[in-house]
């Protein structure tokens, strides 16, 4: 009894779906549209068109990511490198604090930020600057380079350059 129910009732909600369409004319004489013939006027039945149907597709795989096969680049930078250091004699620094520029090419590129590279080891603060400034470097030799880091990954790195720093000891 409840599977005959259920037939009955779907066939019912279906019915309306498949009704006849009427075509007339209001006595204001706008063309009506409706699914029931009225009453003392003159109906043209609609032919429709058969409805849509899409038919389930079963799922395919999806395609295979394509393989870039150029070459990873190497720099992102074409030029990188420090500029305004004395290469032949000492860096006079009498309290160990100086300003190095960078020249990069092409520009830097958000989010790339610049740090510095002091005897191997990262140094300050990251800046989008090419102007850095180190403070109270100890007076002798050291190896300084610049990076281009994006967050915590380094993109790119100077060649490091050999530096003397000279700082005046006061008595």
């Amino acid at each position: 009894m409840g599977r005959t129910f259920l037939y009955i009732l779907l066939l019912m909600i279906a019915l309306p779906a498949a009704a006849q369409i009427y075509k007339y004319t209001d006595a204001n004489g706008h063309t009506v549209y409706s699914d029931h013939s009225p009453d003392g006027v003159q109906a043209q039945p609609v032919e429709l068109p058969p409805l849509n149907r899409v038919e389930p597709q079963a799922p395919s795989a999806p395609p295979a990511p394509e393989t870039d096969n150029r070459e990873p680049a190497h720099n992102a930078y074409d030029i990188l490198e420090l500029a305004g250091l004395p290469t032949e004699e000492a860096l006079r620094a009498n309290n160990g604090t100086f300003t190095v520029n960078v020249l990069i090419k092409p520009r830097l590129r958000p989010p790339h930020q610049l740090r510095l590279v002091l005897d191997d080891e990262p140094y300050g603060q990251p800046s989008n600057v090419p102007i850095l400034q180190l403070v109270n470097v100890d007076r002798g030799e050291h190896r300084l380079a610049v990076q281009v880091i994006d967050g915590q990954t380094v993109i790119q790195q100077s060649p490091p350059v050999p530096l003397s720093v000279q700082r005046v000891h006061k008595p």
